[in-house]
């Protein structure tokens, strides 16, 4: 990998080295490394779209890193990754794609993973955003993401898009089994003319199966953003979902937030929030000596943390 692709894989995975355990690095549509161990396993799928991630049962504290860095102006790809956590185990999922774009042709990255969680499994499943580059293509990253969920296991998401991806469409369904449990935590920012769409649908199948889908953004300059969530309900359940976002400039923001309750015991909750920075913050730093933009950098930083 060169320099710059060295440099993406530090935002999209904070590594700085070959990381410890299993990984696969995919670089400009290659595979730039890739490691398996005693108890996750890594394979390229017959028809070269993608990766079968197994993982053992009972697999306990280990992780693995699947990062993607493109920095060849034009290219386009579609992967479909599978992941398959075997039951009673624990573990940390890495992905995440960056872009670097300096060209005048689009580059573009789709990826679709798709999780099989067992019975009793703990997941932690981390995916960054980047893009960068002074060319006039865009950078497009659109990923899809299904979740199956069995029995009492737990799944948390963490999605990050802080800045550089002109345009992204995020896709994610889940389907929760009885005691399952999904927690994700969305945090996004656009600027300029960028645009970012996030729809989510979740369904509350088992008895006891809970869901909180949280998402916090930021929307600058002429950006557009859309959240768009569902919860389904259909069992005895409880599922609650959040949007809170803080508009600016120019920026426009459509929260459409969406309860289905197919059971007289599903409770399911949504909130919906969009407004502006309060001018008292803004004062209340300023007082402390910081210019209005340093003030409310402080703020969007503290927001999106």
């Amino acid at each position: 990998m060169d320099t710059i692709q060295k440099r993406i894989l530090e935002e999209v995975a904070d590594l700085h080295a070959v990381p410890e355990g299993a990984y696969n690095i995919r670089a400009n549509g290659q595979s730039a490394g890739r490691r398996s161990t005693a108890d996750i396993e890594i394979t390229s799928k017959e028809n070269g779209s993608g990766i079968d991630i197994r993982i053992k049962p009972g697999t306990k504290k280990q992780s693995v890193h699947i990062p993607v860095v493109l920095s060849e102006s034009g290219l386009k790809e579609v992967v479909y990754n599978d992941f398959y956590i075997g039951e009673d185990s624990d573990v940390v999922i890495v992905a995440g794609c960056g872009i670097h774009n300096c060209g005048d042709q689009d580059s573009q990255h789709d990826g679709v993973h798709r999780f099989h969680v067992g019975a009793n499994a703990k997941v932690k499943y981390v995916e960054k955003h980047y893009g960068e580059g002074d060319g006039a293509g865009k950078r497009i990253l659109n990923p899809g993401t299904e979740v199956y969920m069995d029995r009492d296991s737990f799944m948390e998401m963490e999605m990050v898009q802080i800045r550089g991806v002109d345009s992204t469409v995020r896709d994610t369904i889940a389907k929760l089994d009885a005691g399952a449990r999904l927690v994700v935590k969305e945090r996004l920012m656009t600027h300029g003319s960028q645009s970012a769409v996030s729809t989510y649908k979740v369904e509350l199948n088992g008895a006891g199966s809970s869901a909180d889908v949280v998402s916090r953004s930021v929307a600058r300059d002429d950006s557009y953003q859309k959240f768009d969530a569902t919860l389904e309900g259909n069992a005895p359940c409880h599922g609650h979902t959040e949007c809170d976002s803080i508009i600016m400039d120019k920026g426009r923001i459509l929260a459409v937030p969406s309860l289905l309750a197919n059971s007289t015991d599903a409770e399911l909750i949504h909130e919906a929030a969009i407004g502006k920075i309060a001018g008292e913050q803004l004062v209340k730093l300023m007082t402390l000596g910081l210019t209005e933009a340093e003030a409310e950098e402080q703020i969007i930083n503290g927001f999106l943390k």
